[in-house]
């Protein structure tokens, strides 16, 4: 799970890989009982990701948040009968700081900002469960609740506090660290919980927080008992919880095998994804394979085959790939798309995603499909599809296509034998929504009636470069006397220009009208924070981040800009 130190980079390891197992971890207990999930966070302080600091007060660091995602992912395929997670502390009288300052002082721009994306995909995902597979949460803030430990919070259902006089929750960045509540603090009190804007700018600006009895009042948590009674306070309120979901009761679940991935120096291998590295062009190249074979139709069938089912596996595989990208070749600034395979396979799995849609393991994995596609949509990357002979870009995964910034369709009117087509089907029209609730062709037309009924009306139909290009599907479609130099150059133009300017145009053009809180929080990470990241009042020589701990005050630059 580790890696540091590239150049300019103190906190970073040389290879950090995200995948885990519950015999692996440091930092999280979990426990399953009935339907109730506990999972305990009891941090071992000498068990940072990397060297130089020490993780007190269950502070976190991506290792911690590697490990609760790993957790979460468990949850939802190996315990189905679990209705209810809830999120505690194994220690005595706190619940979590946050994000560990000593790391985040010696972190590097780029580690701090990918570090935050990571844990907001986390907690979005504790949401995205909720809303769409009936997991819920419940924070149990058993003791002080701190910066990020109260943004995890904020991700879950409920909020509960121990009221023993001296517990607390807060948001103390603005006033300790001169940085943001970045990981979904500020949106969530706002958009999820409500709080009233002057209660908000209170406690945003309260180091010590806000205790039990007032923030029930100001809705920072939903509920609190005395310490004799808060565990009693907690399994009411799971078991409440438990009642409102549909997860099925005595369900056996899917075990996830370690994933079967290879890293050499043309770059990263999975046997459903391919990522082909080309560092002098800054190039990343992923192609995503249909499946090599039938795949089952039947939902028992689908079950018995489990991780290996390939809608599952692909999901895995690419969600991998793509942390991988981001965390570890971040000087890779485009990643081509491509697909290879049989659409008319990829096709036979959207049916049975389609026909088994409310059976537990199928909806879990259309889940899974959902996040990876979402985390593809917010990664600071420019996304350039190909779609030539062999591809296929047919149903879930023409929503690659549909991802990328731009998508280029070879044209070849007079040899239909080996003319790419695009296939669209049920999958494509809000089986997996962007982070603003929107399908990607919807984003893609603003919302317009018209084209989206026309993409409709093509559902099952394999359409050559001429009809995708006229759907709007695609963004050109040059022919095979012009392909290989309008890509060549579409792709050293992209290289050519501010990878800063890119990742702010890509982010805001991507999402179309309409925004929701997921979209918000993203927006504000990659605008404000990755701004207040590289100001000196906050990482400066004596900004507040850097002398947090030295005992010496931080010297603002008082100009409001």
């Amino acid at each position: 799970m580790a890696e540091p130190a590239r150049k300019n980079d103190v906190a970073a390891p040389a290879i950090v890989t995200y995948d885990t197992s519950p015999d692996r971890y440091r930092h999280w207990k979990l426990a399953i009982d009935g339907t109730t999930a506990t999972l305990s966070m009891d941090v071992d302080e000498d068990g940072g990701l990397v060297p130089g600091y020490k993780l007190k007060l269950n502070s976190y660091d991506l290792g911690v948040d590697i490990e609760l995602h790993d957790a979460l992912q468990r949850i939802r395929f190996e315990h189905p009968s679990v209705r209810v997670v809830v999120i505690t502390s194994a220690k005595d009288r706190v619940f979590c700081s946050g994000a560990n300052i000593f790391m985040l002082g010696q972190s590097s721009h780029a580690w701090k900002v990918n570090f935050c994306k990571f844990t907001n995909e986390t907690r979005n995902g504790l949401e995205d469960s909720s809303r769409h597979s009936g997991l819920r949460s419940i924070a149990a803030c058993n003791g002080t609740t701190a910066g990020g430990g109260y943004e995890l919070a904020l991700a879950c259902d409920e909020i509960l506090l121990v009221d023993d006089r001296s517990s607390a929750v807060s948001l103390p960045e603005v006033p300790l660290l001169g940085v943001l509540p970045g990981t979904g603090g500020l949106t969530r009190i706002t958009d999820k919980r409500r709080v009233r804007r002057d209660h908000a700018d209170v406690f945003c600006t309260l180091v010590e927080g806000v205790r039990a009895p007032r923030a029930k009042e100001w809705r920072l948590v939903d509920d609190h008992a005395k310490p004799q009674q808060f565990a009693d306070l907690v399994k009411r309120r799971a078991s409440a919880l438990a009642a409102t979901s549909d997860r099925p009761a005595g369900a056996k679940g899917v075990a996830l095998p370690p994933l079967a991935r290879e890293i050499d120096d043309a770059g990263y291998h999975y046997p459903t994804v391919d990522v082909r590295t080309d560092r002098a062009a800054r190039r990343a190249t992923i192609t995503v394979k249909a499946p090599a074979a039938a795949e089952p139709a039947e939902v028992d069938a689908i079950v018995a085959k489990g991780a290996a089912w390939w809608p599952l596996a692909m999901a895995r595989d690419l969600d991998d790939a793509i942390l991988m990208l981001r965390g570890n070749e971040r000087d890779l600034g485009t990643w081509v798309l491509k697909t290879a395979g049989d659409p008319s396979a990829v096709l036979a799995c959207d049916d049975a995603l389609e026909r088994h849609a409310s059976h537990w393991f199928v909806r879990e994995t259309a889940g899974m499909l959902r996040r990876t596609l979402a985390r593809l949509d917010v990664t600071s990357r420019s996304l350039y599809a190909l779609i030539e002979p062999g591809s296929c870009f047919a149903g879930t995964l023409a929503e690659l296509a549909f991802a990328a910034d731009r998508a280029y369709m070879l044209a070849l009117p007079d040899d239909g034998a080996r003319a790419p087509r695009i296939t669209l089907s049920a999958a494509n029209f809000g089986r997996y929504p962007m982070v603003n609730a929107r399908s990607r062709l919807a984003a893609r037309f603003c919302d317009e009636a018209e084209p989206l009924s026309a993409a409709k009306a093509a559902i099952g139909v394999p359409l050559d470069a001429d009809r995708a290009l006229a759907l709007g599907l695609v963004t050109v479609a040059p022919d095979e006397l012009d392909w290989d130099d309008e890509i060549r150059l579409a792709l050293e133009e992209r290289a050519s220009l501010s990878p800063d300017a890119l990742t702010g145009m890509e982010a805001n053009l991507r999402f179309g009208p309409g925004e929701t809180m997921e979209s918000r929080v993203f927006a504000r990470l990659s605008a404000w924070q990755n701004w207040i990241f590289i100001r000196p009042n906050a990482t400066g020589e004596s900004g507040a981040l850097k002398v947090f701990g030295t005992g010496n005050k931080a010297k603002f630059d008082r100009e409001r800009v």
